[in-house]
């Protein structure tokens, strides 16, 4: 004689809604020096919304060097912030550092 068992089915668990988590980085305000304010548009931003902005800047005024599309070529304004001499777009950032302070 064969026993039979019943299975118990499992209740299926709806899906996780996938949230995405927020970068400190994204919602800390910075003060900007107002070198860096004038080209930005703002005198507050986070840091990714003043990189954005001076990219933006350098596209704008065509700031990239025409051969090495790395070195920006500053012009006025932007040698006040990234310095005088053209300027290789990874050492942007460190030069940036310079005129963004927690506030």
């Amino acid at each position: 004689m064969a026993v039979t068992r019943k299975r118990k089915t499992k209740a299926k668990k709806a899906p996780r809604k996938k949230t995405k988590r927020k970068s400190p980085l994204t919602q800390l305000n910075y003060v900007l020096s107002a070198e860096l304010a004038e080209i930005v548009g703002s005198k507050k931003a986070t840091r990714p919304q003043v990189v954005k902005k001076v990219w933006d800047y350098i596209k704008a005024k065509k700031l990239q060097d025409a051969k090495n599309r790395r070195m920006i070529n500053p012009d006025k304004k932007l040698a006040e912030v990234l310095g005088g001499r053209a300027i290789d777009m990874l050492k942007m950032s460190s030069a940036l550092n310079k005129h963004i302070r927690k506030g």
